[in-house]
């Protein structure tokens, strides 16, 4: 198949199975029948195809060590990332060159219609794995609720969602915290439809991620669903908000971050429903739909698809030339 699965992938409904999946229904019939579309792990190379290496991960992954060697970046006809942040990684950490061996195509979604929020309570909603700041924003949460009669909190998080059920059980303790609060609905893992469902009743995306990440598909979907998004200013996450959310500094020292955050998150309640934020939450919904739409990605996919088969038309063209032995990425 064009686009390939590998040992991780296969059970996974990540992010990036879905945008890899979501393109493969998208493009026109045998449209990638000539391509080899990998994403982030290098397995088996067909010689005969077009290969694309799509990027979904940071260079500090020992996947794609191997992209710091000139013969292993050779190998592939066209280096896709996925953000400008991420690329402007790999070039200063591996020594991707800035030139046209490489494109960015960003992550698509399929728009959220909006729904009008409920004014008698406000929720606030988690969407992401565990890592990435839940830990952070259950006790951030138990205090303002303290303060607040009128929110609530759903959880959307789990390893289920990569297939991985056994990396849950370091998170169980949080999880069992969370399942007796009773202003906190823990609901594990859900489908992307149930997700996108929750997103359109809450108000606040409320994301304190201590997890650098190259962009978040959860943070595209929020916006998209008009919600309040509260981050900090890390990694994909500013290349992702294009500046527009409820953004504050982060740090590295957990008890700061969560301060921060707290008083963000405080500021986020009292100012959700008014009439000044409605307005600029529907900028913000129409700055997602634009700029994340599949019509527009899948279309830049159909023109790169089309620019490489005229360049590499036949099979011996596509062949890889004097590269000797194949790179192995380090795994230390």
């Amino acid at each position: 198949m064009a686009f390939e699965e590998n040992e991780v992938s296969k059970n996974s409904q990540g992010g990036t199975e879905m945008m890899k999946r979501g393109l493969a229904e998208r493009l026109p019939p045998d449209a990638a029948d000539e391509f080899q579309v990998i994403c982030s792990r290098v397995r088996d190379l067909e010689d005969d195809k077009i290969r694309i290496y799509w990027l979904h991960d940071l260079p500090e992954d020992p996947e794609t060590n191997h992209l710091k060697d000139e013969i292993s970046r050779g190998r592939f006809h066209k280096l896709v990332f996925c953000g400008q942040w991420q690329y402007y990684r790999y070039q200063h950490m591996l020594g991707v060159p800035y030139d046209t061996h490489s494109t960015i195509i960003e992550t698509a979604i399929d728009p959220i219609p909006f729904v009008e929020k409920s004014k008698d309570e406000i929720r606030l909603i988690y969407t992401s794995t565990p890592q990435r700041g839940l830990g952070l924003l259950v006790p951030v949460f138990e205090k303002l609720a303290e303060e607040y009669d009128n929110i609530v909190l759903d959880v959307y998080s789990s390893f289920k969602i990569y297939g991985w059920d056994d990396a849950d059980k370091q998170f169980e303790p949080l999880y069992e915290r969370m399942r007796a609060h009773p202003k906190i609905n823990y609901h594990s893992y859900a489908s992307n439809d149930d997700v996108r469902a929750a997103l359109q009743k809450a108000h606040i995306f409320a994301y304190p991620s201590i997890w650098t990440e190259c962009n978040s598909r959860s943070l595209i979907e929020a916006m998209s669903a008009g919600l309040l998004c509260v981050h900090p200013n890390r990694g994909g996450l500013i290349d992702t908000s294009g500046g527009l959310n409820f953004m504050y500094q982060g740090s590295d020292d957990v008890q700061e971050h969560a301060g921060t955050f707290y008083f963000a998150l405080k500021n986020a309640i009292d100012i959700v429903n008014t009439e000044q934020i409605q307005d600029y939450l529907k900028l913000t919904k129409t700055y997602a739909d634009s700029r994340f739409n599949w019509t527009k990605i899948t279309s830049q996919w159909q023109d790169l698809m089309a620019s490489l088969k005229a360049q590499y038309p036949t099979e011996e063209s596509r062949k890889i030339k004097n590269a000797g032995p194949m790179f192995v990425y380090n795994t230390v």
